[in-house]
């Protein structure tokens, strides 16, 4: 299709406009024009800054001994691999801040590999491309902040093995880069990590609580539409009594979003009070046993510090001590434990630059882990045991066969019963057997009748002598007529 009169017109005013430019003029419009220190950049000793010059591509023929370039504040859209045809290898510092980029190339820092500072922030990046920054193995802050990412291959910062602060705040970032903090696969020297201020949505909150502290005091995650939850307060909360720089320096900044099509916003701190009413939290001591080992970790919020330890009582570890000692990497390791080792143990971290005091709280209970057990099985035991006796008591109550006589009145009590079963069957043995037999029986029995009777009259005991007496009177009256079953059984019970 041909052009129109219109494109054609167009064409032929901007041809008759490059024609009245020099043609260096053009050619620094596509490859860049050569520095110059005197009209457009600012060159003092190892130091280059073009700031705000209106420039669209970097200058050429830049010097080998450049230490600093700052090119912030221009309309430079692309990196190309070619901007430099030298290699600048004391270049520490590059400034690309507000100029508009929208592509790097993959070879855009193959010759500036002693690169330590890096900011690209404020600019139109969207993709983030795969080894992008493998170059950079000394580049220890990279600045990224304020742009239009949204795509982060995983290998993006691989290389990037003196890393120490990745900025990565207001962008279109949707997922948590969890490779870059977790064991194994994060960047070592990594001390801060901002993806606040994106689209996260979710993020693992059970791997983020068992990073070291030197890792959680500088990841900033905070204004992100993340869903309010018991478990993100947890984190929140724990981080905040622990001191963690990211939670307490933007502790009003920690939002989450509610359930419902409002999508309305609260601050995740007040999940405990207004909402969802979680447990609010509190930091647990170190709790253990008698002859148990504890170890105790001195988790600073700095990496690689030098860490002492003073015992209750403030007292040094000696050397030699027979129950503490300090192991690599600043733990402190105390047992076989007894009552005398609770109390306040105390961490000194030292750096350089910065100090940190931790102190742990120990409560040995006085008990060993089995004893506690075997305390625990003795109670379970006890409380069976209650359970089977009581349930012996209620059928001896309740399921006893009933002992009362042929022709009886079956209404009689069942206490009735129980109290004159044995008189029922010593009157019946007199009714079988003969005279002589029953008597001989009677004095085999009287061990019996005699405890009984004594019992009787509410538990009245009868004065000695009087027994015999009795007893003789009362085989007479079973012997006759009327000392017949029925008179036994409606005898008067007992009264114990």
């Amino acid at each position: 299709m041909g052009w129109s009169l219109t494109a054609w017109s167009r064409f032929l005013r901007l041809a008759a406009l490059l024609s009245l430019l020099p043609p260096e003029r053009v050619a620094a419009q596509v490859l860049g024009s050569p520095l110059d220190c005197r009209n457009t950049c600012v060159c003092a000793s190892n130091i280059v800054s073009c700031s705000r010059k209106n420039l669209s591509a970097i200058p050429t023929a830049l010097p080998q001994y450049t230490a600093v370039l700052d090119l912030s504040y221009n309309a430079i859209a692309r990196i190309r691999a070619e901007w430099t045809s030298v290699r600048l290898s004391r270049l520490h510092t590059l400034l690309l801040s507000h100029n508009g980029l929208t592509f790097l190339s993959s070879e855009s820092f193959v010759c500036v590999t002693k690169l330590r500072y890096l900011d690209l922030s404020s600019n139109g990046l969207r993709i983030l491309d795969e080894l992008i920054f493998e170059p950079l193995e000394h580049l220890e802050v990279l600045l990224l902040y304020n742009n239009q990412i949204s795509q982060i291959d995983r290998t993006a910062f691989s290389g990037l093995y003196s890393l120490q602060r990745l900025y990565l705040s207001q962008n279109q970032i949707s997922r948590f880069p969890l490779e870059l903090v977790k064991e194994r696969s994060r960047l070592e020297t990594l001390q801060l990590l901002d993806v606040s201020a994106n689209k996260i949505k979710w993020l693992p909150l059970a791997e983020l609580q068992t990073l070291p502290a030197w890792i959680r005091n500088g990841l900033y995650f905070h204004r992100n539409p993340l869903p309010c939850s018991c478990q993100l307060y947890d984190v929140v909360a724990r981080w905040r009594l622990k001191g963690m720089s990211s939670v307490t320096d933007y502790s009003s900044d920690h939002t989450c979003v509610l359930p419902g099509a409002q999508k309305e916003r609260m601050a995740v701190l007040d999940l405990n009070k207004i909402y969802m009413n979680c447990t609010e939290v509190s930091l647990v001591d170190e709790e253990s046993y008698l002859d148990q080992f504890l170890v105790l970790d001195c988790d600073t919020k700095q990496r690689n510090m030098r860490k002492s330890w003073l015992l209750p009582g403030n007292i040094p570890v000696p050397p030699a001590h027979k129950t503490a000692e300090m192991l690599p990497g600043g733990h402190l390791q105390i047992g076989p434990l007894r009552a005398e080792h609770t109390g306040v143990y105390t961490c000194y971290a030292v750096s350089e630059t910065y100090n940190e005091t931790l102190y742990v709280n120990v409560m040995v209970y006085n008990t060993t882990m089995s004893g506690g057990m075997e305390n625990l099985k003795t109670a379970y035991t006890t409380l069976v045991a209650c359970l089977v006796s009581v349930v012996m008591v209620l059928v001896y109550l309740y399921l006893t066969p009933c002992a009362c006589c042929p022709g009886q009145d079956l209404e009689k009590s069942e206490a009735e019963d129980s109290a004159h079963s044995s008189k029922a069957s010593i009157a019946a043995a007199h009714s079988d057997m003969g005279e002589g037999e029953a008597k001989d029986f009677a004095y085999r029995h009287m061990g019996f009748p005699q405890i009984k009777d004594q019992l009787e009259q509410n538990g009245r005991l009868k004065p000695i002598g009087e027994e015999d007496e009795e007893w003789q009177e009362e085989s007479k009256e079973r012997r006759g007529s009327a000392g017949s079953v029925s008179s036994v059984c409606s005898d008067t019970p007992m009264v114990l």
